[in-house]
């Protein structure tokens, strides 16, 4: 309470433009650079890993166009997302700290609290898939090694649970980096590895073609009633375009992320240009992975196809292409975790106050490091978080479909649907309006293609889990 009468008596003395925002808070200091960090951060993850496998359900016409118009869809949500970081006035209005109080100032009521439920299940979730990407690639290295030695026909499996268990670790000591404005350099580190790994890919791809091993490619795709059952075909299709939604799903952090910039040149203007380069980057990427991918491995390409052992050789760039993976996995479940930490602990402080000793922050200093501020309601709650998350993946390690869900759950609600809502709302748009009508019918369109990719993928999973043992998953 001290510090914001500090913070409001300083905004009152005029003094916002040296350490404070007009909002009170300390001075904002993202850039494009910065906010395009974050969203590559949380755009180009495992989704990448999966792309040549859903170029393969669906073949070159769909599985391009599939791409070109999830990239087009969410280019232009963010940028009409961009303009409720500020309501009324997307320049001039009160600013919306994170995605559900920009729905709650435009919308309110029922889509208020479906904002919520869709992006906390999202943001848990996706925590719990880069859990278990994360373990896989773990022991993909491990894995390398070993058929390395002992030859590719040798198996190798490898349990991935204690991989689970040393990410985690990993993740509870990150974890305690207060907030987002903190995220910056993670951000960056982990940008350049999704960029690594990407490169490695596509190099490894290219080098397979090269070697005149490329697979079966076609149009289609895999051949219903030739390589898999009609129904299997279907399935499959429509849980590929769930994997290439998922490829696109960081909206449900774009307004914490702007929240990051500085107020000059306005913060929605920002964003647009970070999400125009963000995306842009991503798709071209997207485009390279999933395109050589398949004409590398054709109708048969795995899963993930940088621990689906579709290469072996050479190992050791396997390995640092799966060790990029990790370490851009540890950056991106933060990027992912932060909003979902900042909403409890801010519950809690609402509960408790400011003066409980579990919310203050103490001193602690650290040998040849330094200082740090160390907050037990941060230390317990995050460490609770990770825990569960990890219990959680070692559960249901099921790789396609588990992201295939994630993206058809969040896609339509977060990326698509509230978006519209809230530009509809915010700029006025006459009810039946030519933008009105076009608006609606994306809406509309998104929501059938959701619900489809959603039923597969739980359908795949459930079919994944019949042969399954909890806790006994392995690579």
């Amino acid at each position: 309470m001290e510090t914001q009468r500090n913070l409001s008596f300083a905004v009152e003395s005029g003094y916002t433009t040296s350490k404070f925002d007009d909002d009170g808070r300390v001075k904002r200091t993202g850039t494009v650079a910065s906010a395009s960090a974050h969203i590559i951060t949380a755009v180009i993850g495992s989704g990448v890993l999966s792309l040549a496998w859903a170029m393969a359900q669906l073949g070159w016409i769909a599985g391009i166009a599939a791409i070109l118009i999830f990239s087009l869809i969410t280019l232009l949500t963010s940028s009409l997302l961009a303009d409720s970081y500020r309501s009324p006035d997307p320049v001039s209005g009160r600013r919306n700290y994170n995605y559900m109080e920009a729905v709650k100032n435009n919308l309110g009521g029922i889509k208020y609290k479906l904002c919520g439920v869709a992006q906390y299940t999202n943001l848990v979730g996706i925590t719990i898939g880069y859990t278990i990407t994360s373990a896989i690639s773990m022991a993909a290295v491990k894995r390398s090694h070993c058929l390395h030695k002992n030859g590719h026909d040798a198996g190798c499996h490898t349990s991935n649970n204690p991989y689970m268990i040393i990410f985690g670790i990993i993740e509870i000591v990150i974890s305690q980096i207060p907030n987002f404005h903190d995220l910056a350099g993670l951000s960056y580190v982990a940008a350049v590895m999704s960029f690594s790994y990407a490169f490695i890919g596509i190099g490894l791809s290219i080098a397979r073609i090269a070697d005149g091993k490329a697979g079966k490619t076609s149009i289609s795709g895999v051949s219903a009633g030739v390589d898999v059952t009609i129904s299997q075909k279907v399935w499959n299709s429509l849980q590929a375009i769930g994997n290439i939604a998922f490829a696109y799903s960081y909206s449900n952090v774009l307004i914490e992320i702007q929240d990051t910039l500085k107020s000059s040149p306005p913060e929605n203007l920002m964003m647009k240009r970070a999400a125009a380069i963000g995306v842009s980057v991503t798709t071209g990427f997207y485009f390279l992975c999933g395109v050589l991918g398949y004409a590398a491995f054709g109708n048969g390409a795995p899963g993930n196809f940088l621990t689906g052992f579709g290469f072996y050789e050479p190992y050791w760039l396997i390995d640092i292409a799966n060790i990029c993976i990790i370490v851009h996995l540890v950056g991106a479940y933060q990027v992912f975790s932060q909003p979902l930490h900042q909403s409890a602990e801010k519950w809690f402080i609402s509960r408790c106050g400011t003066g409980h000793f579990i919310v203050q922050e103490h001193q602690i200093v650290i040998p040849f490091v330094g200082i740090y501020n160390v907050s037990f309601l941060r230390l317990i709650w995050r460490t609770m978080y990770v825990i569960f998350t990890s219990a959680i993946a070692m559960m249901f390690p099921v790789f396609n479909s588990v992201l295939g869900l994630l993206g058809a759950a969040a896609f339509w609600p977060l990326t698509v649907y509230l978006p519209i809502e809230m530009h509809i709302s915010q700029a006025k748009i006459r009810s039946f309006s030519l933008p009105w009508i076009w608006l609606k019918i994306l809406c509309w369109v998104c929501l059938t293609v959701s619900l489809a990719a959603g039923f597969a993928c739980i359908q795949g999973i459930i079919s994944e889990l019949k042969h399954y043992q909890p806790f006994k998953s392995v690579s």
